[in-house]
C-alpha cells in the first residue's frame, strides 16, 4: 500500500482508512492520500455514489485529525443523508432496488451511525431484513454485503442500547435477529477458513469479531489465519485495495473502531518506509502472451489478442477494442476495488433491472475485478451480459 501510486480518490480512501485503523502513521503518505480524495471529490461532485461518500467520511474521520474540518466545512454528513434518502426513494419506486447496492447502503448506515447523521431506525428495520433479495448475487449469498450490513446493524444496535438514539424494544429485537441471521448465513459460506472467497473474508472477519464468538475458538482462528496468510504469500492481496480490505482484520480491527473523537493510534508493530521496493530479477518468461476474448449477449463475439505478460483483464478488453470498436467497445467506472465494467457495445448495466457484466475466465466467474485479475497465456476470457 505504501509503495503504490495513488491516483484515484476512492481507492485512496480505502487505503487511508486501513492505515489509520491499524495505526500506521506516515504524514507525507496521509497528505498524499487526503489530497487525492479531495481532488477526486471536486472532480466527481454530485456524481459520487452514496457508498463512495460514506467511505470517504470513514477514512477522513477515522480518528481525530485536521481532516475533520474538511468533513464539517464540506457538509459531507448532510450530503450523505441526502444520498441515502435518494437510495430509499429509488427502492420505493423500483421494486426494492437501490440506486447502487446493499453493500453501499450498509456503508451509508455505518457512516451515518458513527458520525451522528440522521437516519430512521424504522427504515433500517424495514429494509435490512435477512431475506432481502439484495443480499444475493447470481443466486448466492454475498458475504461481503452481508458482513457490511452486520457492521452497520451492530453500530445501530450499540447506539440504541447506549441511549444515543431512541428506538422501541421491538425494533431493537429485530435488529438483533437480523444480525444473528446474517452471521449464520456468513458462517454457512465458510470453506477452508475463508468466507465466500478470498476477498470477502476480511470484512466477514470484522463482522464475526463484533457479533459472534466464532474466533474465540482457537482452531477456527488458526484455520482462517493460516489460509489468509497463505493467500498473502501467493500474491492474492497484491493490489492496494485488496491489502486495505484484509489488513484491519489481521490486526483485530473493524470499521466500528472508527472514532472521530479519539487520537490517531500509532502501532509499534509497523516500521514503514516509503523507499521503493527492492527489485528482484524475474525468472525467464515470455514478454507477450495470447488470450482468447469474447463478449456474450444474445450471441457471442470472439477474438484473440496479444498482450504483455502480466497484463490484467482490462488490458485484454482494451486490446480487443482497438481491433474492433463496434464489437468490443466498453466503458468502466471507478469503485473502491478499482474499475468495473458498466457497459459493453453500449449496453449499460442497470441496478434497477438487476443487470450487470459478468467476468469469466475459462468458464468460471471471477471474484477479482477487471483491473486486478492477471491473465495467463491461453486463457479464455469472457464478458457476459447477466442478471442477478
Amino acid at each position: 500500500m505504501v509503495n503504490s501510486k495513488y491516483t484515484r480518490g476512492i481507492q485512496a480512501a480505502n487505503t487511508l482508512l486501513s492505515l489509520r485503523l491499524v495505526g500506521i502513521q506516515n504524514q507525507s503518505l496521509e497528505h498524499q492520500l487526503t489530497q487525492g480524495i479531495q481532488e477526486d471529490m471536486k472532480r466527481k461532485g454530485s456524481d459520487l455514489t452514496s457508498g463512495q461518500l460514506a467511505l470517504i467520511i470513514l477514512a477522513l474521520g477515522a480518528c481525530k485529525n485536521t481532516d475533520e474540518v474538511f468533513i464539517s466545512d464540506a457538509h459531507l454528513v448532510r450530503k450523505l443523508e441526502e444520498k441515502f434518502q435518494a437510495e430509499i426513494e429509488n427502492m420505493e419506486i423500483h421494486n426494492g432496488n437501490p440506486l447502487t447496492n446493499y453493500y453501499q447502503l450498509s456503508l451509508d448506515v455505518l457512516a451515518l451511525c458513527l458520525f451522528s447523521g440522521d437516519y430512521s431506525v424504522t427504515e433500517i428495520v424495514d429494509r435490512f431484513t435477512p431475506d432481502n433479495k439484495n443480499y444475493y448475487f447470481g443466486g448466492h449469498f454475498s458475504v461481503d454485503t452481508g458482513a457490511m450490513a452486520v457492521l452497520a446493524l451492530t453500530c445501530v444496535q450499540r447506539s440504541i442500547t447506549s441511549g444515543k438514539i431512541e428506538a422501541d424494544e421491538k425494533d431493537l429485537n429485530k435488529i438483533n435477529h437480523y444480525r444473528e441471521s446474517l452471521v449464520n448465513k456468513t458462517l454457512s459460506e465458510e470453506k477452508d477458513g475463508l468466507f465466500g472467497n478470498t476477498y470477502s473474508t476480511g470484512e466477514a472477519m470484522q463482522a464475526l469479531f463484533v457479533s459472534s464468538n466464532y474466533f474465540e475458538n482457537e482452531q477456527n482462528c488458526q484455520k482462517t489465519l493460516h489460509t489468509v496468510l497463505r493467500n498473502v504469500s501467493q500474491g492474492a492481496f497484491r493490489t492496494p485495495t485488496a491489502a486495505a480490505q484484509i489488513l484491519p482484520a489481521l490486526m483485530g480491527k473493524t470499521y466500528l473502531d472508527v472514532n472521530k473523537d479519539s487520537a490517531c493510534a500509532h502501532s509499534p508493530d509497523f516500521n514503514i518506509s516509503s523507499d521503493d521496493p527492492v527489485s528482484v530479477t524475474p525468472t525467464a518468461s515470455p514478454s507477450k502472451i495470447t488470450v482468447n476474448y469474447s463478449v456474450q449477449i444474445n450471441k457471442t463475439y470472439s477474438t484473440s489478442v496479444t498482450v504483455k505478460n502480466g497484463s490484467v483483464f482490462l488490458d485484454v478488453m482494451e486490446a480487443a477494442q482497438k481491433k474492433n470498436r463496434t464489437l468490443f467497445c466498453f466503458t468502466t467506472e471507478e469503485s473502491s476495488w478499482g474499475p468495473y465494467v458498466t457497459s459493453v457495445q453500449g449496453i449499460q448495466a442497470n441496478n434497477n433491472d438487476r443487470t450487470y457484466w459478468e467476468l469469466l475466465s475459462n468458464g468460471k466467474s471471477l471474484s477479482q475485478g477487471v483491473g486486478s485479475y492477471v491473465v495467463k497465456d491461453g486463457d479464455n476470457l469472457e464478458v457476459r451480459w447477466a442478471k442477478y
